[in-house]
């Protein structure tokens, strides 16, 4: 007995001192790739510019205050601010209900639903885009159908303004929420739920006061994507949206491709990012990060 205590202090040092934790050097190939595909060549980008300005730094300061406080940028702003709110609202509403019938569907049909979620991805953005386009062209599907049912008698503009916008970019980004709450809606423990039925709590009352609160930092966190992800959204906004339309990084594009001013588009960029960053920042001091990324 003695003997197997003497063993025992004998190998608790080397129990003790565990094997250090090397799971994060799993992550530099995605951290070098990060930063070779992304930051460099941002860096390299704003860099380069304010290089090759032609001025010194009163005009370099004088040109960002003409250009942040100009009536097209200000205006872009808020177009792209107000468009990004939207389809954040609308995927929400959408795909709440969508994340929840996942969490309790059973049998094939939530495979299904899941495969509609995903399946998409698997075609490029460009080709979804003008699917959309064919769907609610003036002679589209949409259109063609409800002229053939009765319900309109000319088309509907469907095409070519803020609605088509909403519509395609709510469409392309609609996955990023359903995936995040159900992430989130599958850690709540089911039996929270039952003790609040057990206690006499209504259906309605069981959803505002425990699941709902339970949800709500994956409701934050899909929020946060789609916000991000629209504020910087190019594609759809300019195949689908009409003049008054015109989004940041529509205008960075026509700075870059029309007007050829490099010093223009890098200072839009470099707000845009200001933007992003200041958002995340905001999301981070009121939610529990560790906690979206599934922490312990």
């Amino acid at each position: 007995m003695n003997g197997g205590s003497a063993a025992l202090r004998t190998l608790s040092p080397a129990a003790a001192a565990a094997p250090p934790d090397r799971t994060l050097l799993l992550l530099l190939p995605a951290m070098a790739m990060l930063v070779l595909m992304f930051f460099v060549p941002m860096v390299l980008f704003f860099v380069r510019t304010f290089i090759e300005f032609q001025g010194g730094r009163a005009e370099f300061i004088a040109l960002a205050r003409d250009l942040l406080f100009s009536q097209p940028y200000l205006t872009a702003l808020a177009t792209t601010n107000w468009i990004a709110l939207t389809v954040t609202l609308a995927v929400l509403l959408v795909g709440y209900p969508i994340a929840y019938y996942l969490t309790t569907a059973t049998g094939p049909s939530g495979s299904i639903v899941v495969l509609a979620i995903v399946l998409p991805y698997f075609t490029s953005i460009i080709v979804r885009t003008f699917s959309w386009m064919v769907l609610l062209g003036e002679h589209g599907l949409v259109n063609d159908t409800l002229r053939a049912i009765g319900v309109i008698s000319e088309p509907l503009p469907l095409m070519y303004n803020r609605l088509g916008v909403l519509i395609g970019m709510s469409y392309v980004l609609l996955p990023y929420m359903v995936l995040t709450l159900y992430a989130a809606m599958r850690s709540i423990d089911p039996l929270l739920l039952r003790a609040a039925e057990g206690l006499g709590a209504s259906g309605f009352y069981t959803f505002r006061r425990v699941y709902f609160p339970l949800s709500l930092h994956g409701v934050l966190s899909g929020a946060l994507i789609v916000y991000i992800l629209s504020i910087g959204y190019f594609i759809t906004p300019a195949l689908m949206g009409g003049q008054h339309d015109i989004m940041i990084a529509m205008l960075i594009d026509r700075e870059l491709e029309v007007a050829v001013d490099w010093p223009a588009a890098a200072l839009m960029s470099l707000s845009l990012l200001a933007v992003t960053l200041a958002l995340y920042a905001i999301y981070y001091r009121v939610t529990d990060v560790r906690r979206l990324i599934g922490a312990r």
